[in-house]
């Protein structure tokens, strides 16, 4: 035999409150006083009752999710940060529904448009970039969206980065002081813009002392990639004495080649630095100097840009860099 459907209604009369009370002490934000909220869920809990959130949906209009996209997990620095997402807009009230991409640009706007068709209240891009006709889609729909941890060239976008730019300049500035004299970089994907802004400002760094690269490969950001570049720039007799490498994730394996393959000294024949400061940096096996990326405040910023414009729509898109130290351990000599 079917379940007999518990209403709103059963909850009130059991309760001895009236149904828009019921309603109050299930909306997230409303207000109810303590007393009525436990006479609620002690009358719910005994006649199970849960909410019919999409019945809801349909009466405000809101769905209270949010599309969260990712490019990928490898990175010790997303599942942090995606966990700290999760929970700051769970803490709000709303839900979040995860999909996987990948750095295509086409994949990337099939996603998007998946998720619209959940009817969710705003999008939060986590590494992704996306095309202009989905952004006039986003735009037309009402659905703001967040890049996080990237920024792209389109002003219909709010993002929420760290300062690359000032990151680098930071280990550049590190590097010199500790009296390295022929400087690599081992770059991430060419298309992101977290790549480029972190390049741009070490480079800025360098030449404020009239310094230049002496070595670059790129890693794409995967291990594989930054395994590659590892060995082709540190095979020669003319190594680089120093490598910036532009994220933590990448910076692991170059360790692992330079010392393990090569027999090169971490600090003694090269210093090493990445960008993130996930866990592992501080593990003795690494002891990886970094810059480090806050995933709490990069989360909370990211939370409150898209709920201004989620709750008071015309609320313009926000561009937010947020300055990081330079985390400073045994890899680069500097401690």
């Amino acid at each position: 035999m079917a379940r007999p459907v518990i209403t709103s209604q059963d909850v009130a009369r059991r309760a001895g409150v009236s149904q828009s009370a019921v309603s109050r002490v299930f909306t997230p934000g409303a207000s109810v006083s303590q007393k009525t909220r436990d006479k609620v869920r002690a009358a719910a809990d005994d006649l199970g009752y849960r909410p019919n959130v999409l019945a809801r949906s349909l009466i405000t209009g809101q769905s209270r999710i949010i599309g969260l996209v990712v490019a990928y997990l490898n990175n010790q620095f997303y599942p942090e940060a995606l966990e700290k997402l999760s929970h700051a807009l769970q803490a709000k009230g709303y839900h979040v529904l995860m999909f996987m991409a990948t750095q295509t640009a086409g994949n990337i706007d099939h996603v998007v448009e998946e998720i619209l068709d959940y009817q969710v209240d705003g999008i939060i891009a986590a590494s992704v970039a996306m095309s202009s006709d989905l952004a006039e889609r986003c735009q037309t729909a009402g659905v703001p969206v967040v890049l996080f941890n990237r920024k792209q060239d389109d002003d219909r976008f709010s993002a929420v980065t760290s300062d690359n730019h000032a990151g680098g300049r930071k280990v550049a500035e590190h590097l010199i002081a500790v009296g390295r004299k022929r400087f690599g970089y081992i770059a991430g994907w060419e298309g992101a813009s977290t790549q480029r802004d972190r390049e741009a400002g070490f480079l800025a760094g360098l030449a404020d002392h009239g310094l230049t690269l002496a070595a670059r490969a790129v890693g794409d950001f995967t291990v594989e990639g930054a395994q590659s570049a590892a060995r082709a720039m540190f095979s020669r007799s003319d190594h680089p004495d120093a490598v910036f490498v532009a994220n933590d994730h990448m910076a692991f394996a170059v360790m692992d080649v330079v010392r393990h393959e090569l027999g090169l000294d971490v600090p003694g024949d090269v210093a090493v630095v990445g960008f993130d400061d996930v866990p592992a940096a501080a593990w003795p096996a690494y002891s990886l100097t970094t810059v480090r990326q806050s995933a709490n405040r990069m989360a909370d910023a990211t939370v409150d840009a898209l709920l201004s414009q989620i709750t008071q729509p015309g609320t313009p898109p926000v561009r937010v860099a947020l300055d990081g130290p330079l985390i400073v351990r045994g890899s680069s000599g500097g401690e």
